[in-house]
């Protein structure tokens, strides 16, 4: 039987070196008894008995349940010097510190049994090598993971019923904040922060406009903003913002889009769908990290490969310093080679005339003009209104309190209609003509905004309009670009790759014309 801490010297010898542990699966501000209260109540009690404490374990934020994918550090830390005999008592404020799973349980009763170590909890200090504080011992574990599954199972049900009804969960996204109720603490909605929206919002304007992701947190930080949490603006904190599609409003759920959210958008759709395209090319500086700086460097193309026009694997260009120029040549061989001043201006008069004509404008209406995009918007919408339909019929009771739909009939309807919605979405998405392009079909000048344009929108531009290929001279050592040597196939037109990552399979397509 479990023997009172106070009583404990009659029976065992002492001394009693203590290891205390405390773990909280929350933050401890939040509610419940955080690690710092129950070590401080251990501390206490090893103070009015005399047991002197060797060390102490923390593992905050970490849950105990089987479900848990976090390590618990100091879980293992206190096994090992359980096994090492560094203390002769273990201390925590209840069971459930310990462990909320029986594989746990087993694992601390074993090391404690073999060690011929104590475990103290609620109170009362249990010796496992006897077969009632054992038994004792288990049925509390038992008691401990069957409260964890059920914490976990409502849980998942608020988690269900919150996406149902559109509202937020998790953390609070940067550019917004959640009003409370002050009585019950209970979410009243979610809006736009008066301080961290307008910097999100821009942070969006620069990603449709092109601009470099390196270039906007290093323009946030020069300003003095920071992120909802303090801390200075980060590449990789503002790709995940820009891949969020909770900024256009909709609410995720298990890692899918689930439903149109209860907040305001801080994004419309079409921006943020012209946004995932530009953050999927290929090579594009502000979705690596990484800036160039050459015009046409890991753009444009080795011409002498026919044969892999057709698996969108051809070999780029790459820079070099030829007798002291810099030049571009083929990055898999030597055999095509240009100075790199007289292949820029090639192609950048070349893309400006056909920004200025009306053939570049009819090519991207075209794209725009999604006919195929607007029925799948139809049949998306008509999809999701079934789920609902089938959603409420299952919360809806006649008089006898028979539901309108069995919770297996919606399961059936959800497992049906799931796939077919996705692929609708996915189909509906609209194809977006990005801004530093339409801004360029619509300038009267596309020269002069041309070069107001960075590096890195330029190198947007190129992706998204033309796609260039350098061929291999006529004979050795020719200074001029010679007819058929540079060629370009523009939006719309065969051989045109645009932002797709190389190694996609492509439909097998005639060559790009000369210039």
């Amino acid at each position: 039987m479990p023997i009172a801490p106070e009583y404990l010297h009659l029976i065992y010898p002492g001394p009693f070196p203590a290891l205390l542990y405390g773990r909280a699966s929350v933050d401890p501000h939040r509610k419940g008894s955080s690690v710092l209260a129950q070590l401080r109540e251990g501390r206490a009690l090893c103070d009015s008995v005399n047991w002197p404490v060797v060390d102490e374990y923390k593992d905050v934020g970490v849950s105990a349940s089987r479900h848990s994918k976090q390590d618990r550090d100091d879980f293992e830390r206190l096994l090992d010097d359980i096994s090492q005999g560094r203390g002769r008592i273990v201390v925590a404020y209840e069971a459930s510190r310990y462990y909320r799973d029986l594989t746990a349980y087993v694992r601390l009763r074993d090391a404690c049994h073999e060690a011929n170590v104590l475990l103290c909890y609620n109170g009362q200090v249990f010796d496992l090598s006897k077969r009632e504080d054992r038994k004792a011992t288990a049925q509390d574990a038992l008691q401990a993971e069957d409260e964890a599954e059920g914490i976990r199972d409502r849980n998942l049900r608020t988690a269900r019923q919150t996406a149902e009804a559109g509202k937020p969960w998790g953390q609070v996204p940067d550019g917004y904040k959640r009003m409370y109720d002050p009585d019950t603490g209970d979410l009243v909605e979610q809006i736009e922060h008066p301080e961290q929206g307008p910097i999100v919002r821009q942070i969006w304007a620069d990603a449709a406009a092109g601009k470099s992701l390196r270039g906007t947190a290093a323009r946030l930080n020069a300003a003095g903003h920071r992120t909802q949490k303090g801390k200075p603006w980060k590449v990789w904190h503002l790709r995940t913002i820009l891949r969020n599609p909770a900024y256009m409003g909709r609410r995720k759920f298990r890692g899918e889009d689930f439903k149109q959210g209860t907040w305001p958008r801080l994004v419309e759709p079409e921006v943020f769908e012209a946004v995932q395209g530009l953050l999927d090319m290929e090579g594009r500086a502000w979705s690596t990290d990484l800036t160039p700086a050459h015009l046409l460097s890991g753009i444009g193309l080795c011409g002498e490969h026919p044969d892999l026009m057709v698996t969108n694997s051809e070999p780029v260009l790459r820079c070099y310093t030829n007798n002291g120029y810099p030049s571009l040549r083929c990055e898999t061989d030597a055999h095509t080679a240009i100075n790199e001043a007289k292949m820029i201006a090639y192609v950048e008069l070349a893309l400006l005339d056909y920004l200025s004509s009306a053939a570049a404008r009819e090519a991207f209406q075209a794209m725009a003009v999604d006919t195929e995009g607007a029925t799948a918007r139809i049949r998306l919408e008509a999809l999701e209104g079934q789920l609902r339909e089938a959603e409420v019929a299952a919360t809806t009771f006649d008089e006898n309190g028979v539901p309108g739909l069995s919770i297996a009939m919606l399961n059936a309807t959800e497992r049906r209609l799931k796939p077919l919605i996705a692929a609708a979405r996915q189909a509906a998405k609209p194809c977006i003509v990005p801004a530093v392009v339409h801004n360029l079909l619509q300038s009267k000048d596309p020269y002069a905004l041309w070069e107001e344009y960075d590096l890195q929108q330029q190198r947007a531009v190129l992706r998204l309009c033309m796609t260039v290929r350098l061929h291999r001279a006529s004979v050795r050592g020719v200074r001029s670009i010679q007819p058929g040597r540079i060629t370009i196939a523009y939006q719309g037109e065969p051989g045109f790759m645009g932002g797709r990552r190389r190694g996609l399979e492509l439909p097998q397509q005639p060559g790009p014309r000369g210039e």
